[in-house]
């Protein structure tokens, strides 16, 4: 399919770049907005003459997928496009499996097409579950093999469907993408089964997976996944959006087969119930401060009451505000909350397991939760989302400003300094001025390009540029 490239300017173009301390203030003329790093990172963004995506000088991206595309299967490339993992195919390509956060009202913009005339193609036990009156539930998740020396797609196809709201997820060791329903739909109403669930797809299939649900790691409003390699212990994140969601951990039966079942548990503190990580009153951690943890059982996963994580809480569990994007670093995982704080700017909490997690042992020396980063500036990061750990050891941040403004890719290096790396200049074309939020943020496996989703309407970009120039 043709791509397309983002031309990369010579000139600040009117951009301005000044030090403030150790805080960098960058603003351009015109409509774009004004924007803070903490280290100078890769310098001033560059207005893309396209209207798209602005990245520093010495960047560039190309359009790897669109919505409303025809896909390789026949299907059409389905839209709001979420999480995403890039898995090695070979000496020269990569396949990104992608998820689409689409749920029963969004037939429109499925794979089917806008009249869900598509959906005959589909095989009668391919989709999990189907709407009431018979047509396949849309959400799930599409494949796309890229191929990184000639810049272009190979081919693209979906992967998974009949599920519902697959927000973000997580990949596995063994070369599959966890995809998480964001939702506790219960059947009866718009759907004929009830939601809220874990899948695996395999990233080497070329037909769709299995559609059928982990039901050991819980029914609840998921959102991401991280896998200890080490281990095989998954840890998830709980997207409420009242801000009273838990912090899970599965210690699995079988570390490379989810689906054999395990237990769930959630996260609390040793000192108590009273312990509230959001610090949205008092303040129970600063930045960089670090807590000892323990975890709880928690049984009945299946959750047709949706009421598990209120069960955790009273049995002695942390709220966290918000869950998000999670990923797995060098024996230590991060994760992203998007309202935590005093002001409700987010959260990203660090991770280090003990070294006899999940056995009797960590209680001697348990686990231990930092609070990373929590900004105060609005311009310098607003409601972290979606994260990925760079080959070189920073974070990368995709922004959610589900109550408007501009989304930036940030970054945070290891001792946890915000600098500024992109900025969605699109805004959108029947969404009344919407900035989309930006997902989906993860590299190739060789650390050459960077991938990342606009959800709406609907865009994957592959991104490349001078990585070894950063500065702090």
């Amino acid at each position: 399919m043709p791509a397309s490239r983002r031309s990369v300017l010579a000139s600040a173009a009117g951009l301005a770049f000044a030090g403030c301390g150790r805080l960098a203030h960058g603003q351009a003329a015109g409509q774009l907005t004004p924007y803070k790093s903490e280290v100078h990172g890769y310098g001033p963004l560059r207005r893309d003459p396209a209207g798209l995506f602005d990245l520093p000088e010495g960047f560039s991206y190309r359009i790897v997928s669109r919505f409303g595309e025809p896909m390789s299967d026949g299907f059409i490339t389905p839209g709001k496009m979420d999480g995403m993992y890039a898995f090695p195919d070979g000496p020269d390509r990569v396949r990104l499996v992608r998820n689409h956060e689409l749920n029963p009202a969004d037939m429109a913009i499925s794979a089917f097409g806008a009249d869900g005339a598509l959906a005959s193609k589909l095989g009668a036990d391919r989709a999990f579950d189907r709407l009431v009156g018979g047509a396949p539930a849309p959400g799930g998740t599409t494949t796309l093999v890229w191929d990184m020396r000639a810049q272009r797609l190979v081919s693209s196809h979906l992967s998974l469907v009949g599920t519902s709201t697959n927000c973000a997820g997580g990949h596995t060791p063994w070369g599959s993408w966890l995809t998480c329903e964001e939702t506790v739909e219960l059947g009866g109403k718009r759907t004929q089964k009830s939601h809220g669930w874990v899948f695996e797809v395999p990233a080497a299939l070329d037909t769709l997976a299995d559609p059928t649900p982990i039901t050991g790691m819980g029914r609840f409003r998921h959102e991401a996944v991280a896998i200890d390699p080490r281990t095989g212990i998954a840890y998830l994140t709980e997207d409420e959006g009242d801000g009273r969601g838990l912090f899970y951990r599965f210690l699995p039966n079988d570390r490379r087969k989810p689906q054999a079942g395990g237990r769930l548990q959630a996260l609390a503190f040793a000192e108590g119930a009273d312990a509230d990580p959001r610090n949205w009153t008092g303040r129970y951690m600063d930045p960089g401060q670090t807590r000892a943890v323990r975890w709880i059982d928690v049984d009945g996963v299946d959750n047709p009451n949706n009421d598990l994580r209120d069960r955790g809480h009273a049995a002695g569990a942390a709220w966290f505000a918000r869950g998000e994007g999670i990923f797995w670093g060098k024996d230590e995982l991060f994760f992203t909350c998007t309202h935590g704080g005093p002001e409700k700017y987010g959260q990203i909490f660090r991770y280090r397991p003990s070294a006899q997690e999940g056995q009797p042992g960590e209680k001697d020396a348990p686990g231990q939760l930092q609070l990373f980063v929590e900004p105060r500036d609005a311009d310098l990061m607003r409601m972290c989302d979606n994260i990925a750990v760079a080959p070189w050891g920073h974070l990368i941040v995709c922004e959610d400003k589900d109550q408007g403004g501009i989304n930036f890719l940030k970054a945070v290096t290891p001792d946890g300094k915000v600098y500024t790396l992109g900025r969605n200049a699109h805004m959108g074309d029947g969404d009344a001025g919407e900035n989309s939020e930006l997902a989906g943020c993860c590299f190739s496996p060789d650390g050459t390009t960077l991938f990342v989703n606009v959800y709406r309407p609907g865009l994957t970009l592959a991104i490349q540029g001078p990585w070894s120039r950063f500065r702090a």
